[in-house]
């Protein structure tokens, strides 16, 4: 790219950031956000990467749910896999790490390693699991994952070959990294949220890609109407395994940075209620919004830690969060999301289709299909993709 395509685009985007609430003044607010965050009390910072790493959980969860359709109560699975990968690694090969590099970056290289083969992990796991899961659909898909994840439950607990520890868990020691004369302790709550923060951005940013392209309009198409989009020659059930590996792969990341911020890699991580975790913060922000699982994910936390300032509350914490799940079923059939854009609309008499909360429009599926594989529909045909009446 050239130095003035570059200077272009930048000027392209401070025009946009001048000219309102569009979603480049929302990314620039965001990153602000993302910077001041640093400088916060330790506990806030702990606090807040623990959101940035159940949004991450959530976003993987939802690239499956609200894009393709799919139910799954199985991805703590891949969530504890990758947890476990970075865990074992760093404490099977960090030695024989620190003989090869140097005691002062094996602490570094380590955790790059270890997240390496938790995201393999994950992904060696997703295939067969995913091949087999993506034949049934609905509630029957839903309850396949379910038995997939705890049968890995039970299969950690275990101990197979002595490498998860039973119901112990492994213990996650990230270490100091020494460099001319500088000390910096991954673990420390700055540091692992600076760490925790490129991480996500990045993997969310991949995972916008990943929906914005022909083949999540594919995705988006099979999840309005699969018989429709098959009668288009598109494969569901490859679509459907290829999106619920991409889907596997975002969780284990998520799985990596938890596995860092808790210290420990755990059974529980495993558990059918660990996968709620993420239906529930999907639900609550909004499915059919991108950064829906973000905000659910906000809301599931904060609202959590808010209620934990109140002893007298904290024991009752589930009857408030299941009042706030009536409520959003009830209300907010499109989220928290889709609430507040509903209410920004009635204030501000703003009646537009533009959306800087990233919803992914109901279009019809054989023209998304159809749009997205390069087939055109042929005037003197009736075609299903651009027959309205057939819809209902």
């Amino acid at each position: 790219m050239s130095a003035t395509d570059t200077s272009s685009r930048v000027s392209q985007f401070r025009s946009a950031v001048a000219e309102g609430w569009t979603r480049e003044r929302f990314g620039v607010l965001g990153a602000l956000a993302l910077i001041l965050i640093t400088f916060a009390p330790p506990f806030q910072v702990y606090l807040f990467t623990d959101f940035l790493v159940v949004s991450l959980f959530a976003l993987g969860f939802n690239l499956l749910y609200g894009y393709t359709g799919l139910l799954s109560f199985g991805h703590g699975l891949f969530y504890a896999g990758g947890a476990y990968g970075i865990a074992i690694v760093l404490r099977d090969l960090g030695p024989m790490i620190a003989d090869i590099v140097g005691t002062g970056i094996s602490p570094l290289v380590t955790f790059m390693i270890g997240g390496v083969v938790g995201l393999v992990l994950v992904i060696i796991v997703a295939v067969p699991v995913g091949w087999l899961s993506v034949r049934l659909q609905e509630i029957y898909f839903a309850l396949i994952t379910l038995a997939f994840g705890m049968l890995g439950y039970s299969l950690i607990i275990q101990d197979p070959a002595g490498l998860t520890n039973g119901t112990d868990g492994v213990i996650v020691l990230l270490g100091t990294v020494d460099l001319g004369g500088t000390s910096l302790r991954i673990g420390g709550r700055r540091i692992y949220y600076v760490i925790s923060t490129i991480t996500v951005v990045a993997a969310t940013y991949g995972v916008w890609r990943i929906v914005n392209s022909p083949f999540g309009t594919i995705c988006k198409a099979i999840r309005e109407s699969p018989d429709r989009a098959a009668a288009l020659g598109i494969d569901a059930s490859h679509h459907r395994w290829m999106t619920f590996i991409i889907s596997a792969a975002v969780v284990g990341i998520a799985g990596v940075l938890r596995a860092g911020l808790a210290s420990v890699a755990s059974p529980g991580l495993t558990h059918w209620s660990t996968s709620a975790i993420a239906v529930i913060a999907t639900v609550i922000g909004g499915a059919t919004y991108f950064y829906g699982p973000f905000v659910g994910a906000f809301i599931f936390l904060y609202i959590r830690w808010a209620i934990s300032r109140f002893p007298a509350l904290e024991a009752y914490w589930e009857l408030f969060f299941g009042a706030l799940l009536i409520a959003v079923v009830l209300f907010f059939k499109q989220g928290a999301v889709g609430g507040l854009l509903l209410l920004r609309d009635r204030v501000l008499g703003n009646n537009d289709d533009s959306d800087p909360g990233g919803r992914e429009n109901t279009v019809d599926p054989g023209e998304q299909a159809s749009a997205a594989s390069g087939h055109e529909d042929e005037p003197g045909n009736d075609n299903m993709a651009t027959d309205r009446g057939d819809d209902t």
